[in-house]
């Protein structure tokens, strides 16, 4: 079987986690339809929130930012990455690169038809989601980003990136929550551990969690490194609105955010903070970073 999906029994009872979990099908020319989760939430005609998540985290990661932003005004959407929570999970990992990632969620927001967009990226929901917006800066209006990147290869990726990309590859223990909650220093409960281990009941639905560290460039001849160099030049252009709320304690991304302040015009002027916490900052400062979305979104 080259696809499989998480039974949604795993899913049931989650601790604050009652939102209407929603589809979309797409194609993919080697795997066939796809079916993709999100939650869509707030006032249907509101401006519109695209929350990304990363690795090994799935939408359940923004749950304590979705109802502020949506109760503000806001149509809030926050899709499962193929692979991830509820979206279909190819098993083998060939089926996933960066690319297909952005072909995945090229297609989802097809679909959707979406416009106005503000880009909500962290982890890979940067890589994925700066890439969406350089490819379709029509779509969208304005960027906020935290403890994420756009790596190109041509600078070195931190240590810790490397053991953790070197650690995935290789253990029997790819234990989604436990990961979670270490990035987050072991502050999480054990129900809300457990709601991240919710999407990987065996080995065969980890192929796209254990694989992701692997499609970060990290070498000039990487297939997606021009890609993300063409992807910055268009950043280096952008002068709409950009939030930069990166966190304190990050070993990989920590520091990340001078890489845009430098670079990208649109950062200029704007409320950035800086938010207390480490790699999975929706846990410990989502309600902070929401807060801080709202008051700059009605400036």
């Amino acid at each position: 079987m080259d696809v499989v999906r998480t039974p949604d029994a795993n899913f049931d009872n989650l601790p604050d986690f009652n939102f209407k979990p929603r589809y979309v099908t797409i194609s993919d020319d080697d795997l066939g339809p796809l079916r993709v989760h999100y939650l869509d939430e707030g006032p249907d005609d509101g401006q519109v929130l695209l929350c990304l998540h990363g690795e090994p985290s799935w939408c359940y990661l923004y749950r304590k930012m979705i109802p502020l932003l949506a109760t503000a005004g806001y149509r809030v959407l926050a899709p499962d990455l193929v692979g991830f929570g509820r979206s279909d999970k190819p098993t083998r990992v060939e089926s996933y690169s960066y690319k297909s990632h952005i072909e995945w969620m090229t297609a989802w927001m097809g679909a959707l038809d979406l416009t106005g967009i503000t880009l909500v990226g962290q982890d890979w929901g940067g890589l994925i989601g700066l890439r969406l917006v350089t490819a379709m800066p029509e779509k969208f209006s304005a960027i906020t980003l935290s403890n994420t990147g756009l790596p190109t290869g041509d600078h070195d990726m931190p240590e810790a990136f490397m053991k953790w990309r070197a650690w995935c590859a290789t253990t029997s223990e790819f234990d989604a929550g436990m990961i979670v909650n270490d990035f987050g220093r072991g502050t999480l409960g054990d129900d809300v551990v457990d709601a991240y281990r919710a999407p990987f009941p065996g080995p065969e639905y980890l192929a796209g969690a254990r694989t992701f560290p692997s499609l970060v460039p990290v070498t000039t001849d990487d297939p997606e490194s021009e890609n993300n160099r063409q992807a910055w030049k268009i950043l280096m252009q952008w002068n709409k609105p950009v939030l930069l709320c990166f966190s304190d304690g990050d070993p990989v991304t920590g520091g990340g955010d001078r890489v845009f302040h430098k670079l990208v015009p649109g950062t200029r002027g704007q409320p950035h903070i800086t938010l207390q916490g480490a790699h999975f900052i929706q846990e410990s400062q989502g309600k902070i970073w929401a807060a801080a979305i709202i008051d700059w979104l009605s400036q």
